[in-house]
């Protein structure tokens, strides 16, 4: 071979590995996935792809780009998992610093000590709740030491059913845990929560002490998991554990109701006041919240919302402070996404008579017709579920549909 001849060979080869290393470097791909083996022949290579995952038209591939419809740029993704492993929380000790924080009741130093705190490891998990077509979700809070109220729950508004009726998907029920408040209960009702839960599968439990002021907490976990786990459902009953729900009135009220609504139903309170008396419950100093009144909000005991909204508030839920009353922080959620919950004569979060006395509380008739009726402990909330579904005659009915 003559030496000109040498030197073209020698020009091509080298230029043909700059071409393989080129593609190579452009594509990241290392030489073994460059060089792989072709598929088996009992295997179709798989169609191109848009970056969306959707397929390509083969016939399509070669358009130009502008004879091809641009993709619609996908919102980010969240984590498709529970992404809190460990329990990493300090105390924020420059508090201790500020002259109005010294002032505080014990219980509120504490809540502000750890109130970036937002997040914690999930101990008990079923995100198969959601498999499949899941129209409505019934979520109740409970506390371990109350296996009682969970017990008569799923014997009565609780019971899962596999279709909602007219054509739509099923009803599934979870209930929202933390861990034992006491050190010495921990332990033991651990071990108890464990077998009910292999018994139901039908717990989320967080690693997160089961106080009044965590219930917050629980609202904003809730909420993140269903953004993971659950964020196709279309509509979401949220509820406590001592509460009477007629399942049939909650599925009629959804009947004409569309998953994409601004849907946040229940009982409304309108310009409710900070309480101010250190003796209540709910007090709350003017250092924590110094307005005269707070946004309108739904009364924790039971409310339904969409499944659109629910996701939406779990990202502005987390643009605020945690606030230790929990349905007046969803109601302050609210208030930054612009919705406005809606009032509804069938949620009695306060009893059908606010009067405890009034006999309109222990009337069957009247708690056929509500959607939600606060507050039942487990015999009285499977007495009135068998007489509401007994041979009732009612002298007149009422219509709060």
């Amino acid at each position: 071979m003559s030496l000109w001849k040498k030197t073209v060979y020698r020009s091509l080869c080298l230029a043909l590995g700059l071409l393989v290393a080129l593609t190579v470097f452009q594509r990241s791909l290392t030489p073994r996935q460059f060089l792989q083996e072709p598929l088996p022949p009992t295997l179709e290579p798989q169609k191109a792809q848009k970056p969306n995952g959707q397929l390509v038209n083969p016939n399509n591939f070669w358009k130009n780009l502008q004879d091809v419809a641009a993709p619609t740029p996908m919102a980010s993704q969240g984590p498709q998992a529970w992404d809190v492993t460990t329990t990493n929380c300090s105390a924020n000790s420059n508090l201790t610093r500020q002259p109005w924080f010294k002032g505080l009741e014990p219980q509120f130093r504490q809540f502000l000590f750890y109130r970036h705190c937002r997040y914690f490891p999930m101990l008990l998990n079923h995100p198969e709740k959601c498999g499949g077509d899941v129209y409505l979700l019934v979520v109740v809070k409970s506390v371990i030491t109350q296996h009682d109220r969970r017990e008569a729950i799923r014997q009565t508004w609780g019971r899962e059913r596999e279709s909602a009726g007219r054509g739509r998907g099923a009803v599934r029920t979870l209930f929202l845990l933390g861990t034992a408040s006491k050190q010495e209960e921990r332990t033991h009702y651990q071990q108890l929560l464990a077998y009910e839960d292999r018994l139901y599968g039908d717990i989320l439990q967080w690693d997160f002490l089961d106080t009044f002021f965590n219930l917050t907490l629980k609202e904003i976990h809730f909420l993140k998991w269903l953004d993971i786990y659950c964020p196709h459902v279309p509509f979401i009953f949220k509820g406590d554990d001592d509460v009477f729900v007629n399942p049939t009135n909650l599925l009629e009220f959804l009947a004409d109701r569309q998953p994409q609504e601004n849907l946040f139903v229940g009982d409304v309170l309108q310009h409710a006041r900070p309480i101010r008396r250190k003796d209540n419950k709910y007090y709350i100093p003017g250092a924590l919240y110094s307005k005269a009144s707070y946004p309108p909000y739904a009364g924790g005991g039971g409310f339904l919302m969409a499944g659109s909204l629910a996701r939406r508030l779990h990202h502005a839920c987390d643009t605020l402070e945690l606030y230790p009353i929990d349905d007046v922080f969803l109601g302050m959620c609210l208030e930054v996404l612009g919705v406005r919950p809606m009032a509804h004569e069938g949620f009695k979060t306060f009893g059908i008579s606010r009067n405890r006395n009034s006999r309109m509380n222990k009337e069957p008739c009247f708690f056929r017709a509500m959607l939600v009726v606060h507050k039942l402990l487990p015999p009285e909330l499977l007495a009135m579920w068998g007489l509401v579904h007994s041979n009732l005659t009612c002298s007149r009915k009422l219509q709060v549909l």
